[in-house]
């Protein structure tokens, strides 16, 4: 029994020095990238700080009335405000799960992804979408479907602020959760999906893609059941989302896949530009190929040469 337990006791020793080993390797690489990508990503948060103030300034304008006629309340019955807490329990699990598998190369062996890199990509697409969303809610206030945004509600209207700094304060997080007049397009989706289009391209397992996508749809019908939004503004954030994700993949640059015979830091567009230069003066000194392809070229050079020398010894013959 003692031995047992010294080889345990030995085995799990080894395996943390591994694991915190691996994680101090991997926190040394993403702290070099985020030395030089950090402006970017340090946009894209205080971005969400502008999203929100936004959202809390269409507040003010918001004047409650009836409810639009909806296709989407007519088929999902009301969860009512006992029952609202479900979209967002939901939406939490979504955001809390995307954040932990980004930073899961500090723990497991497969690299597929460099996090800072991940994180600037996905807050582009955040950026570029929650853009046309702060466009698109202020040039049409709907009246909110919520309960708290109703006429009668208190919450449904904001007196006029007393300083700058209630504004700027946006009364976090009461004044997110409650908040009217932010519709169009869904706030909740545009993260959902971006989070679940990311995962689909760079994540490793189909089954949990697949799943993915069923809880995207099902938190699509959460958020119209306990009328947090209209039909329009989850129709509207499926097609905006896949667009705008798609068109802006496009332009940035693809990231660098890991794997073992790659460096663990990705190269810098100078260390690009010195391997380009590097490679066209071997290929100007001829020392680019291998030495396969250089055996290859000699043989055939000796071959044309014997072809050339046998066709000069044939015309003298018959000159002769």
């Amino acid at each position: 029994m003692g031995l047992w337990l010294s080889v345990m006791t030995m085995y799990i020793a080894r395996e943390s020095s591994k694991l915190w080993r691996k994680i101090y390797m991997e926190t040394s690489v993403e702290l070099q990238l985020l030395m030089e990508k950090w402006k970017l990503l340090l946009a894209g948060l205080i971005f969400q700080y502008i999203h929100g103030l936004s959202a809390r300034g269409v507040h003010y304008l918001h004047r409650p009335g009836p409810t639009l006629q909806d296709l989407g309340f007519m088929l999902l019955p009301e969860l009512g405000k006992e029952r609202g807490y479900l979209s967002e329990s939901l939406f939490t699990f979504i955001f809390l799960s995307f954040v932990v598998w980004t930073f899961h190369p500090f723990v497991y062996h497969s690299k597929r992804f460099y996090t800072v890199l991940l994180w600037r990509r996905v807050l582009a697409f955040l950026v570029a979408c929650q853009t046309l969303r702060i466009i698109t809610f202020y040039s049409t206030q709907l009246p909110g479907p919520n309960y708290h945004c109703r006429e009668g509600s208190k919450l449904a209207r904001l007196p006029p602020p007393d300083t700058i700094a209630e504004v700027l304060l946006i009364n976090f997080p009461r004044g997110v959760l409650f908040g009217c007049g932010d519709l169009i397009f869904s706030s909740h989706m545009i993260f959902t999906l971006v989070f679940v289009l990311t995962y689909h391209k760079y994540g490793s397992r189909r089954f949990i893609k697949f799943i993915a996508w069923v809880i995207a749809i099902i938190q699509s019908l959460l958020i119209v059941a306990s009328r947090k939004h209209y039909t329009v503004d989850v129709v509207v954030a499926w097609y905006t989302v896949n667009l705008v994700v798609f068109f802006i993949d496009k332009k940035l640059p693809e990231m660098p896949e890991r794997s073992s015979a790659q460096p663990l830091l990705p190269l810098t567009a100078k260390e690009k530009d010195g391997k380009s230069r590097e490679e066209n003066h071997k290929l100007l000194n001829g020392n680019s190929a291998d030495a396969a392809d250089r055996r290859q070229r000699l043989q055939m050079n000796g071959k044309h040469g014997e072809d050339a020398n046998h066709n000069h010894s044939e015309s003298l013959a018959n000159g002769a």
